[in-house]
């Protein structure tokens, strides 16, 4: 789908004429109030400061979220206090791929993912029912996996399935597991294809989202790397490595750097939008590294609720990571990527680069 399709051609104009994109992106929002110590709402209410507070050409887009809209199983009922109500004041479009909670079913007679769909893979935007008589409109994606195209980047999201403590899927895995189809990664193959003709047109900048990291935590790599060798199979035959890799599931902020074929390839996980944050042996500390020759490596960690702001412009990108917390704050970890000699240059923190 097209940008320009949901706020307007005179929009995306004028954002072409800056010369720059801005946009947010976090998953694990939903929150229960009344079972769960909630942040969602400070998240919430400190992106749409930076959205009310920004010069015309720093403004955000959009929102893209990376999934477990709603928790425990993505109830319709969930939808107006986990969703609706902590954005009712975000004056942007929100675009989202599914989380394994929005997924879940938990008894026969339940259909996985109905109130995703009905809320965020609408035929029409309408004033959503479970909104609550709040304004914004129901999202008109066409699946719960497709493609953003918007100036200076396109955003290729995908649906990882309903694990929970194991890895996400998008493919049968070559049979093992045959109630996935492969229709997903032949999606991310023929997008990679289209996308790289783009790139050597453009410049734009391609990044994949996902609920469920290839890999996060101390150890860097989960026990099954099934899902990072179907990606990284999947990037091959595309002939195209994406620009970086967003993803949640896990309840804090990470970014990891890999080397594949010359380049430097930046992970994020960002699932600290509300829920509660995942436990740690660790304190927090944002400047964890690895030792060096780790691969992939462990260039940040912070246990801490916030959200990642992206900026895209001709040849470069930039991913920032705010915190709610004082002792972090604003712009706490961020890097520049050059799009056209992947590199990557950490940016100073407090401070936003491009």
């Amino acid at each position: 789908m097209k940008l320009e399709d949901i706020i307007g051609i005179d929009a995306v104009n004028q954002i072409t004429n800056s010369g720059k994109i801005v946009f947010h992106s976090v998953g694990d929002t939903g929150a229960d109030k009344q079972n769960r110590v909630v942040d969602e709402n400070d998240v919430a209410a400190m992106m749409v400061k930076d959205l009310n507070n920004a010069t015309q050409d720093e403004c955000a887009a959009f929102f893209f979220h990376l999934g477990d809209v709603v928790y425990e199983f993505g109830e319709a009922s969930g939808y107006y206090p986990q969703f609706y109500e902590p954005y009712c004041m975000y004056n942007a479009p929100i675009f989202a791929i599914p989380g394994n909670h929005d997924g879940m079913i938990y008894q026969a007679g339940m259909v996985s993912l109905q109130a995703f769909l009905a809320n965020f893979c609408a035929p029409a935007p309408v004033t959503a029912p479970n909104a609550g008589g709040l304004l914004r409109t129901t999202m008109t994606q066409p699946g719960v996996y497709f493609t953003l195209d918007a100036p200076f980047v396109s955003i290729i999201g995908l649906y990882s399935n309903v694990s929970d403590k194991g890895p996400g899927v998008i493919s049968s895995q070559g049979g093992k597991t045959p109630i996935v189809t492969d229709d997903q990664k032949n999606f991310l193959i023929s997008e990679l294809k289209r996308l790289k003709q783009l790139k050597a047109t453009s410049g734009t900048a391609v990044i994949l989202a996902l609920h469920h990291p290839p890999f996060y935590g101390d150890n860097m790599l989960t026990a099954d790397k099934a899902l990072m060798n179907d990606l990284d199979d999947a990037f091959t035959q595309g002939g195209l490595w994406p620009d970086a890799i967003l993803s949640g599931h896990a309840h804090l902020y990470e970014r990891f750097s890999r080397t594949v074929n010359g380049i430097e390839l930046p992970y994020f996980v960002a699932g600290c939008g509300g829920y509660n944050l995942s436990p740690t042996a660790k304190p927090s500390n944002p400047d964890q590294l690895v030792p060096p020759g780790s691969d992939p490596a462990l260039q940040a960690y912070i246990d801490t609720f916030g959200y990642l702001k992206i900026k895209a412009v001709k040849g470069k990108l930039a991913i920032i990571f705010n915190s709610i917390d004082p002792a972090y704050g604003p712009a706490i970890d961020s890097i520049v990527i050059d799009l056209e000699t992947h590199t990557v240059t950490p940016g100073k923190k407090g401070v936003e680069p491009l």
